[in-house]
């Protein structure tokens, strides 16, 4: 895995934090502190900065590079799932047509409560 926490040595952003997390569900799984990860095809959020979510904030603490292949359970657990396998069925149920490559790489950006 590569572990990339310096913003510097990061390539530009393809998006805004604002889309970071959209979809209905992932926002109770944030909200309910079952998800503190999102995995995106591009980068979303530098490290440190701050989603808003229902007038919760969470901020960015790492982000960095993975292959699809490199998940673990532990990976699905933080996106909210028990196993990469439902998480696996979850994005491809999302993405329909899109193949799931072992080598595809994707950007993983983790985040967690900032508390009052």
């Amino acid at each position: 895995m590569t572990n990339q926490n310096e913003t510097s040595a990061l390539p530009p952003k393809t998006c805004t934090i604002e889309r970071l997390v959209t979809l209905k569900e992932d926002i109770e799984k944030v909200l309910a502190g079952e998800k503190t990860a999102t995995r995106r095809n591009g980068r979303y959020a530098d490290v440190g900065e701050v989603m808003t979510l229902q007038n919760q904030q969470y901020v960015v603490e790492k982000v960095y590079s993975q292959a699809l292949g490199e998940l673990t359970d532990e990976d699905a657990k933080q996106e909210g799932y028990p196993t990469v396998e439902e998480y696996k069925q979850s994005i491809l149920s999302i993405h329909p047509g899109m193949p799931w490559l072992p080598k595809m790489r994707v950007w993983v950006h983790e985040f967690r409560l900032i508390q009052d």
